[in-house]
């Protein structure tokens, strides 16, 4: 697919970048920018050589939401498969392999909220904020507040949906939302530092974490636990887990297979 509101890159350090590229536009979620999105996020997940993906936004906002010039002249039917389109990226993390560090600049608003919260990892300059803001324009978040929920819990979620004011970075740290907060000049390299620090980490002892934690998530808590257990019991069997225990006995770095 060629794209024209994301741009792909990948690199030498196993990192695949995604860049929302409506600089102009605060990176509002078009319909075209969905579906380059979330092809984007899928074809970097099928790259042999990526390891970790990048997700930032270009110009002076992550995203601000959905663009509402699109809002006009649907039907209820076409209302439901537009915002399940918008949707779609945020789904879609859950269902990878590979991790997904969100680089936050600016705003991330409603949409744009959801994105960074449904993202595995999130890293913000000091300066960031984000809100659910849609109801403020007589709307609302209905779909970005689950991502959100899960990191948050049911009251300061509701509290976010129904009033929709923006939160600092400081607070989004300790509500779970985001993982790192750094100076905003130092933003890019932090992200990459950290990326590439995750893919030098075992490929497939990563993805395996990462399906099982989503798997088991709403998991009756024995059932986690079995759940977690298979997982682990695979990993062993695997090449890179018999490498890293050799690795570790020898001291030396390990030399992970491509997965």
């Amino acid at each position: 697919m060629k794209y024209e509101e994301v741009i792909v890159e990948t690199d030498e350090k196993h990192i695949g970048t995604i860049t929302l590229n409506r600089p102009k536009h605060l990176n509002t979620f078009s319909s075209k920018m969905a579906e380059e999105l979330s092809d984007a996020l899928i074809a970097l997940d099928a790259n042999k050589t990526v390891r970790a993906i990048l997700l930032k936004g270009a110009g002076k906002a992550f995203c601000a939401g959905i663009d509402v010039n699109e809002l006009s002249n649907k039907t209820a039917m076409e209302y439901r498969d537009w915002i399940e389109r918008m949707e779609n990226p945020l789904v879609a993390i859950s269902n990878m392999k590979k991790p997904v560090i969100a680089q936050l600049h600016g705003v991330a608003a409603a949409n744009g909220m959801g994105l960074i919260a449904a993202a595995d990892l999130a890293i913000a300059s000091e300066n960031a904020r984000m809100g659910l803001t849609a109801i403020n324009v007589g709307l609302n978040c209905v779909g970005p507040v689950i991502p959100v929920a899960r990191c948050v819990g049911r009251k300061k979620a509701l509290e976010l949906l129904l009033y929709g004011n923006l939160i600092d970075a400081a607070e989004a740290l300790n509500l779970g939302l985001i993982n790192r907060i750094v100076p905003g000049d130092e933003l890019d390299s932090e992200t990459r530092r950290w990326a590439e620090e995750l893919a030098q980490k075992s490929p497939i002892a990563v993805q395996i974490a990462k399906n099982a934690f989503y798997k088991s998530e709403d998991m009756e808590y024995k059932k986690q636990f079995a759940h977690m257990n298979e997982a682990f019991a695979r990993l062993c069997t695997t090449d890179d887990a018999k490498e890293g225990v050799r690795a570790f006995f020898e001291k030396r770095r390990p030399v992970w297979k491509e997965k």
